[in-house]
């Protein structure tokens, strides 16, 4: 098989050599394909559907990288692609009714009977016209806001509904979201997937890289939200129905509260996206939702990422590319790439947050360290055992320093953790558990 990702890079430089017309992009595939057996029809065309105007190098790759034709062909021991007449060709087909079973919500009044509300309540909690924004901080918003200090001086906003908004999208993500499988890369929020599967796909590379996507769920507005519902079969009204219980715009006195405002602007573009309707992050139903809004872009990535000999996954808004030590050298171009394909799909990354992990220092993918096999970081298992040990010595009281309600079932998620990524040291932990003398709870 050619080696793609050289293939991919003279085959972009050779388009753009060439005028920017069906006879000049037909010469330089031509040219650029001559000895590799490599045929795609209408690859010319579909370039020139795309670009009317000759683009920048990196789109033009990104457009040859998640062709599904051009990709298929090179996959093939022979290089040749002959889609069949009459069926386009697509990575996967979007979901429709048939397939995922979903419940048949054709119109108002049925949507408001499966969520057991009446229409009119059923418009309220939607709130289309944006009212709750406006409303005074009270009982009137469906969502209650806090901000969490992040590190670096800044804070995310959490947008939790009310209980009974909650109960509604609880509904929406169990009949509708759920059946709906997300992208293979990614890992989060999806059952039989954790940060731990998510890390495991990158254990023993030379190289690990990581981005970071700003502000995920507020980047996924309310209009991508009616596309997905009516990807999904859904008419106009019900999608919109069903987008605006998913979704809410921030009040400004919320805004106006948030800790320590930036000085530099870059506060500006978080507060367009959460003006606008947008994913709460606090919501049940946002998750399911951020996995289908980022199909694409993960197909997108995925396919960048076999171009390349790489491993690509993503775990919420963590995306993680894993290779050789080639993947070192086209670092700068790759980062490139993923910046200029997330801002195509409506995503920003993160540029701050990006790194790149050689195998001579400690690579850390969602928490878990890859450099041969799954493992806790030293530092957090030294300070659960630490923990543990301490609660079996002084009490559990004496480690209890958030005063959570159920310090008991922390501890116990915590260390499920650690023996999910190394089940050795997950019997140590668990035994030192066991050995905790808890006390009884007041009769």
């Amino acid at each position: 098989m050619l080696d793609r990702t050289r293939f991919l890079f003279a085959l972009a430089g050779a388009c753009l050599r060439e005028p920017w017309t069906a006879t000049g992009l037909r010469a330089a595939l031509d040219r650029a394909a001559a000895g590799h057996r490599v045929h795609v029809p209408g690859l010319a065309a579909r370039i020139l559907g795309h670009f009317p105007e000759p683009p920048g190098y990196g789109a033009l790759l990104a457009f040859l990288v998640a062709d599904a034709r051009l990709m298929r062909a090179l996959n093939r021991p022979t290089g040749r692609a002959i889609p069949k007449r009459g069926r386009p060709a697509m990575d996967s087909p979007p979901p429709s009714l048939a397939a995922v079973q979903l419940p048949p919500l054709a119109t108002e009044v049925a949507l408001a009977a499966h969520l057991n509300l009446d229409p009119a309540r059923l418009r309220w909690y939607a709130d289309l016209t944006g009212r709750n924004r406006h409303h005074p901080p009270g009982p009137l918003r469906t969502y209650r806001h806090r901000w969490v200090a992040k590190p670096g001086g800044r804070a995310r906003l959490l947008e939790v509904p009310t209980f009974s908004l909650k109960r509604i999208q609880r509904t929406i993500l169990t009949d509708i979201l759920n059946h709906v499988p997300p992208h293979p890369a990614a890992h989060g929020f999806r059952p039989g997937r954790s940060a731990v599967t998510n890390a495991i796909e990158h254990c023993g590379r030379s190289v690990v890289m990581k981005f970071d996507l700003a502000d995920f769920f507020p980047s996924v507005a309310a209009a991508r939200v009616v596309r997905l519902f009516r990807t999904l079969g859904y008419p106009e009204a019900v999608a919109r129905l069903l987008a605006g219980l998913c979704t809410t715009r921030t009040p400004a006195d919320v805004w106006k509260a948030r800790p320590n405002p930036a000085a530099d602007g870059s506060d500006h573009v978080s507060r367009l996206r959460l003006v606008a309707r947008h994913l709460p992050q606090g919501a049940p139903t946002s998750p399911a939702l951020a996995n289908l809004a980022a199909h694409r872009l993960d197909r997108r990535l995925a396919g960048l990422a076999t171009a390349i000999g790489a491993t690509y996954t993503r775990y919420a808004d963590d995306l993680t590319f894993s290779g050789d030590i080639d993947l070192a050298r086209r670092s700068h171009r790759l980062a490139g790439l993923v910046a200029e394909v997330a801002s195509e799909e409506g995503f920003a990354l993160n540029a701050r947050k990006t790194r790149v992990l050689r195998r001579g220092g400690r690579q850390t993918v969602t928490g878990v360290v890859v450099n041969a096999k799954p493992n806790l970081p030293r530092a957090a298992y030294d300070r659960l055992k630490a923990t543990l040990t301490n609660c079996v010595r002084k009490g559990t009281a004496s480690q209890n320093r958030e005063n959570r309600a159920d310090f008991r079932a922390h501890l116990a998620g915590r260390v499920a953790h650690a023996a999910a990524i190394n089940p050795a040291r997950g019997r140590k932990l668990w035994a030192l558990f066991d050995a905790i003398a808890w006390a009884e709870p007041p009769p």
